[in-house]
This record gives structure tokens, sequence and C-alpha cells, in this order.
């Protein structure tokens, strides 16, 4: 009796009794089930069936009696027939769970792919402002060209100033050589050089 209790575990799922029915690998008999639709979803189909059921036809009508399995009312092919839908209809009803199957997990697939795509184009648009509000702030290559192009244009005006100046200069001191003044020069003489007319 104490074997018994001890056998007879509360906290454990008893043992069906009765019949035990073999197990079936769902994946092999799915497999198998997509086949099967998959070969009687064809035109070969159709044609190989169309040509049996026309040959029991012919054999069970042409024949003689004696060699006819199936007479007129064709209950054997009847039966046939309404066998094979009856097997059809749940193999094909098992592919198109199975497809739906397929069909949802690449679903969800596309949706996790879309949604890391989105993330990662939304990262690279935010990136992308603050690259350019950062780039609003330095100063590109154009604008530093254009300030150094205009920088060169005053160094050389400067520079033809500065060499008309000394020409300037030099013709006053050639013509002041020319008529033998030794005045000293002062800041007047610099004013006066400045644009070559003399101040009032």
């Amino acid at each position: 009796m104490s074997e018994q209790r001890r056998a007879e575990r509360l906290d454990q799922p008893r043992e069906p009794r009765g019949v035990k029915l073999p197990r079936i690998d769902q994946e092999t008999f799915g497999r198998w089930s997509e086949g099967i639709a998959r070969s009687m979803g064809t035109a070969n189909f159709i044609v190989y069936m169309t040509v049996v059921i026309a040959l029991w036809f012919g054999w069970n009508t042409l024949a003689p009696a004696s060699l006819r399995f199936d007479p007129y009312t064709f209950t054997f092919l009847t039966l046939v027939l309404s066998l094979q839908a009856s097997y059809a209809a749940p193999l094909i009803l098992l592919a198109q769970n199975r497809q739906a199957d397929r069909d949802r997990v690449a679903l969800e697939e596309d949706r996790r792919r879309a949604t890391l795509q989105k993330a990662d184009t939304e990262y690279l648009a935010r990136e992308v402002a603050a690259l350019r509000i950062a780039m609003g702030e330095v100063a590109t290559r154009d604008f530093l060209r254009s300030e150094l192009a205009r920088l060169a244009e005053e160094l050389d005006e400067a520079a033809q100033r500065r060499q008309r100046l000394e020409r300037r200069q030099q013709e006053k001191s050639a013509q002041r050589g020319g008529e033998g003044l030794d005045e000293p020069r002062d800041d007047l003489d610099d004013d006066y050089a400045r644009d070559g007319r003399p101040e009032d």
C-alpha cells in the first residue's frame, strides 16, 4: 500500500492509460502534405486524373460484362473520388497553414528590418542635421578662397601704391638734385609727395 502511494504522486501528471498512438514527426508530415498539395495543384495532375477516369468509364462501359469491376452507376469510382477529396482537403489546409506560418515569420522579420532601417535613417538624419548646424559656424573652403583672393587684391593694390609713391619720391629727389637745392627735407615734403601736388 505504501509503495502504491509513493508511486502515485500528486505533483506529477498521471500516465495516460489506454493505447499509445505512434508519434508522428510534424515537420516530416508537413513537408509530405505540402508535396502532395503542390503536385495536386498542377496541370499534370488534372490531365492524369482525367485520363484515369476516362479509362475507368471506358472499361466499365465497353468491356464484357464479366470483366467489368464497377458497373454503370460507378459506385466504386464515386467512393474513390470521395476518399481522395476527403484526404486532399485536410492536406491542402495543412499545407496552407504551414505557408501561412512561414509568411507570418517572414512578415515579422520584414517588420523588424523595417524598424531597424527606420531607426538608422532617423539617426543619420539627426547626424546630418547636426553636421549642417556645425558647418554653419565653420568657414567653408569657398569662403576662405574668396577671403584670400580679396586679401591678395588689397595687398597688390597696396604694393602698387607703394611703388607709385617711391617712384614720385625718386622723381622729386631727382628734380631737387638737378636744381642744386641743399635745404634739408621736412615733414611737408612727404605731404607733397603723397599726391604729387603741393599743399596750400
